[in-house]
C-alpha cells in the first residue's frame, strides 16, 4: 500500500470544482473545503444519541462546520473551538452567553471572541463530542485533512491532560468519502460518524485514536507555531517535579 495521500486530496478538490458541490471561501485547495448541502450534514449529526447527551462539542473552526457550530449553540451546549493552528488554544462559548438568534454570528470565527473566552488548557472542560472537518474520509473511518496535523493534535492534547477517548464525529460532502486505501499511523485521528447531504455513516473504525502526544515526533518548529503545545509540555513537566 502506498501512502498517495496528496493524491486523495488534489483529487477531491477538483472534483468538488468539477461537480460544483464547493463554495465559498475559495480556491478549495490547501483548506477543508466547504460544500453545499454542510447544513443538512450539521443536522444529522444532531440526531445522533451522542450529540443529545454532549453538553460540550468540540467543532474545527472550518467553514463547513459553520452550521454545525451554531447549533450546538441553539441546542443550549457549550461550543469549544480550537483557535486557527492552535496558536491561541481554545476558545470556549457558552449557550447562555449568547443572545437568542445570534447563535450563527457568536459561531463565526471572526465573531466567537466576542461572545467567548480564551480557555487555558488547564480549565478545558470535559469533551463529550469532538468533531472535526476533513478533505477525505474512508468508510471505515480513516480521514485525511489538509495534512498539517492539528486535529490530530487537539485531540492528542486533551488525552495527554488526561481526558478520556472522546467519540469523533465529522461532516463532508458525500464526494469526500473515497474507497483508496491509505494508511493510518498512531498519531492519526479516525472518525466515528460521517454525515454527509446523503447519509449519515457509523464506521466501526477498527483503528485506534491517539493516547497522547508523539513528543519525540514534534519539531522546534512547531513548538514556536503551536505554544500551545510549549504550555502543555511545561505543565506536564511540573506534574512530574
Amino acid at each position: 500500500m502506498t501512502d498517495g495521500k496528496d493524491d486523495i486530496r488534489r483529487r477531491v478538490w477538483r472534483a468538488m470544482e468539477e461537480k460544483k458541490v464547493g463554495r465559498f471561501p475559495f480556491p478549495l485547495q490547501h483548506r477543508i473545503p466547504n460544500f453545499k448541502g454542510a447544513e443538512v450534514a450539521a443536522r444529522r449529526i444532531a440526531t445522533l444519541p451522542v450529540y443529545s447527551k454532549a453538553e460540550t462539542v468540540k467543532v474545527n473552526p472550518d467553514a463547513p462546520q459553520l452550521p454545525l457550530r451554531a447549533q450546538v449553540l441553539a441546542d443550549g451546549k457549550t461550543l469549544l473551538v480550537p483557535t486557527p493552528r492552535l496558536k491561541a488554544g481554545f476558545i470556549q462559548v457558552k449557550s447562555e452567553w449568547v443572545p437568542p438568534g445570534e447563535e450563527r454570528k457568536a459561531a463565526s470565527l471572526s465573531r466567537m471572541r466576542a461572545y467567548g473566552r480564551e480557555l487555558p488548557l488547564s480549565e478545558l472542560p470535559r469533551i463529550d463530542l469532538f468533531v472535526v472537518g476533513s478533505v477525505a474520509v474512508h468508510r471505515d473511518g480513516r480521514r485525511l485533512g489538509k495534512g498539517e496535523g492539528y486535529a490530530d493534535r487537539e485531540y492528542a492534547i486533551i488525552r495527554e491532560l488526561g481526558h478520556p477517548e472522546v467519540p469523533v464525529a465529522g461532516t463532508v460532502h458525500s464526494i469526500q468519502v473515497v474507497e483508496d486505501d491509505f494508511p493510518v499511523f498512531p498519531h492519526d485521528l479516525t472518525v466515528d460518524w460521517i454525515a454527509t447531504e446523503k447519509e449519515l455513516i457509523e464506521t466501526k473504525s477498527p483503528y485506534p485514536k491517539p493516547s497522547g502526544i508523539e513528543w519525540g515526533d514534534v519539531t522546534e518548529e512547531e513548538l514556536k507555531a503551536m505554544p500551545v503545545l510549549e504550555d502543555l509540555r511545561q505543565t506536564l513537566r511540573q506534574e512530574k517535579d
